[in-house]
C-alpha cells in the first residue's frame, strides 16, 4: 500500500501565523516552494500561504507585505492528511476540497507536503488524469 508519507516531499515548514508575508516569501526563496503551511502560537495548521496569495491577496491589493501576516491571509478550513493514509485517501482528500497542496501530518507534527509534482511522479497516467479532472473541474456557482 502506497501511503501519503511515500509519495510526500519531505522538510515542509510551517510559517507562524504572526509573521510577516515579506519572511514568508523569503522562506519560500529559501526552501524552493510555493506554499506554506500555516500554525498558530500552538503549532496547529491554521492555513496554507501561497506565493501567488502573497502577489494577488497583498501586493496587488497595494498592501505592504512587511505589514501583513501570514495569519490575516489564512482563509477557510485547512484540509491535511495523516503521513500512513493511503493513496485512495490523499487522492480524495484533495479532489473532494479541489486543492492542489496537502499538507501531511504525524502526531500532530508537520512531516510534509504533497503537490502536484508528487502526484505527478507517482501515480499513473489514469489516476492523474482522474485527479485533475476532479481538482480543476469548475463548481456550477464558480
Amino acid at each position: 500500500m502506497t501511503t501519503a508519507g511515500d509519495i510526500m516531499h519531505r522538510g515542509a515548514q510551517w510559517i507562524p501565523a504572526h509573521e510577516t508575508l515579506d519572511r514568508a516569501a523569503q522562506l519560500m526563496r529559501e526552501l524552493n516552494v510555493g506554499a506554506l503551511p500555516i500554525s498558530d502560537e500552538d503549532e496547529r495548521l491554521c492555513g496554507i500561504l501561497t506565493d501567488r496569495d502573497i502577489v494577488v491577496g497583498c501586493v496587488a491589493m497595494g498592501q505592504d507585505p512587511a505589514r501583513v501576516t501570514a495569519g490575516e491571509m489564512a482563509k477557510g478550513t485547512p484540509r491535511w492528511i495523516e503521513a500512513d493514509a493511503d493513496i485512495g485517501e490523499v487522492l480524495q482528500e484533495m479532489q473532494t476540497h479541489q486543492i492542489r497542496r496537502l499538507p501531511v501530518i504525524d502526531g500532530k507534527r508537520l512531516v510534509g507536503m504533497i503537490s502536484e509534482a508528487d502526484l505527478a511522479r507517482h501515480l499513473t497516467e489514469n489516476q492523474i488524469a482522474t485527479w485533475a479532472g476532479n481538482v480543476y473541474a469548475r463548481t456550477a456557482t464558480g
